[in-house]
């Protein structure tokens, strides 16, 4: 059975409620613009909300190669999760984020070098003056280390405006 209710109600809207209504419509319409203009997030993800893949970011620098980080140890930060193979390294985190967070959001640093966002593999990376950083693949990531200074540079000129595009 269908009611309609503005045939049903006989007294007018109030005032207060067509500016209800208008708000609404408001919120929804600036929504769904920020939703759609949005692009890349800041931290680079798979869909799933797991920062580096599930994998370790302290563990680059504590066991000098990629960790897989356990469901049991993690923390929230920037909006998603990030997992950690141990205790000590989620506190080494949580003391100092900036630190351990892969460059440019984890994704792939030669993409960002170039103008645009690609996503990254957790075992292609390199610690440079202290700073992880992270590539498509193999192939990406030694063509990077080729030039990794100019590289770095262009990246950190292109970052982190390439998210508005």
């Amino acid at each position: 059975m269908f009611v309609d209710f503005a045939r049903t109600s006989s007294a007018p809207m109030s005032a207060m409620g067509k500016r209800l209504i208008w708000l609404i419509a408001l919120v929804a319409v600036a929504f769904a613009h920020a939703t759609a203009s949005a692009g890349p997030a800041p931290i680079s993800t798979a869909g799933d909300k797991l920062a580096v893949s599930g994998y370790d970011p302290v563990g680059y620098f504590a066991s000098a190669k990629p960790v897989k980080g356990s469901a049991d140890i993690t923390t929230v930060h920037g909006g998603v999760t990030w997992r950690f193979a141990n205790a000590a390294n989620r506190t080494a985190f949580l003391a100092e984020p900036a630190k351990f967070m892969p460059q440019y959001g984890g994704y792939c640093a030669w993409a960002v070098s170039q103008g645009y966002t690609a996503t990254s593999d957790p075992n292609v990376w390199k610690i440079v003056d202290g700073k992880l950083y992270l590539n498509y693949n193999r192939s990406v990531g030694r063509n990077w280390e080729a030039n990794a200074a100019a590289n770095i540079s262009l990246a950190d000129a292109n970052w982190p405006k390439i998210l508005a595009k």
